[in-house]
């Protein structure tokens, strides 16, 4: 059976959104949903010396009180650019695979992006082609309530006031090397670029690990 399912929009997104990626057939990422703050939309978690890291992009308020995604502009307040960019060179500059891919991440940290669903989206498609894997997505056209049976729905599920342990035990946390392991442990299910930068061509070993 052909099986499809529903994630929301996410900047560089946990592992276990990428494992969605390889496993379903199909993969619809919404953009007609109401954008709500503190979600993967606009904000991703990475490992630093002091641990679990958050950065989030700001956003243009919009006019009225809900606003779907796919109108959500993105704010050059605060030089976050700059902050997210620096962030990621202290945390990861020491990764092995580092120096191999900066020369992927930077521009998007350079170019000016209106809409944060296009910024997604092209980072999304980047990192896919990094670690070679080739979902078959789309963008939906309208907001599904009443999904059939051979749907899955994400939307809000993967996101970082819920436990992926229970809300997702199909995903399972494979433990990779991480730079700043000997200090913290092992942290589970961070942005895929942590992955990216520390395994570099196993990530996708890992991503299939994790189904």
């Amino acid at each position: 059976m052909n099986k499809a399912i529903y994630l929301s929009s996410a900047y560089l997104a946990p592992i276990e959104y990428y494992s969605k990626l390889l496993k379903y057939d199909q993969v619809f990422i919404e953009q007609y949903d109401n954008y709500t703050k503190q979600t993967y939309r606009n904000r991703c978690t990475i490992a630093s010396t002091s641990g679990e890291l958050a950065l989030s992009i700001p956003v243009i308020k919009p006019d009225a009180p809900k606003c779907p995604m796919r109108d959500i502009r993105i704010s050059d307040h605060g030089n976050w650019r700059h902050l997210h960019w620096n962030a990621l060179f202290s945390s990861y500059n020491h990764t092995p695979f580092f120096e191999f891919y900066r020369d992927d991440f930077q521009p998007f940290y350079e170019k000016k992006y209106s809409f944060l669903i296009d910024f997604n989206s092209e980072l999304c498609n980047l990192v896919c082609s990094l670690i070679d894997i080739q979902p078959t997505i789309s963008y939906t056209e309208e907001y599904k309530t009443k999904l059939s049976l051979d749907e899955e729905d994400f939307r809000e599920r993967i996101h970082p006031k819920k436990d992926w342990r229970t809300e997702d035990t199909d995903f399972i946390s494979r433990s990779y090397y991480q730079v700043f392991q000997e200090q913290q442990g092992f942290l589970p299910n961070l942005s895929i670029i942590d992955l990216l930068f520390n395994m570099g061509p196993e990530s996708l070993l890992i991503l299939q690990n994790s189904l």
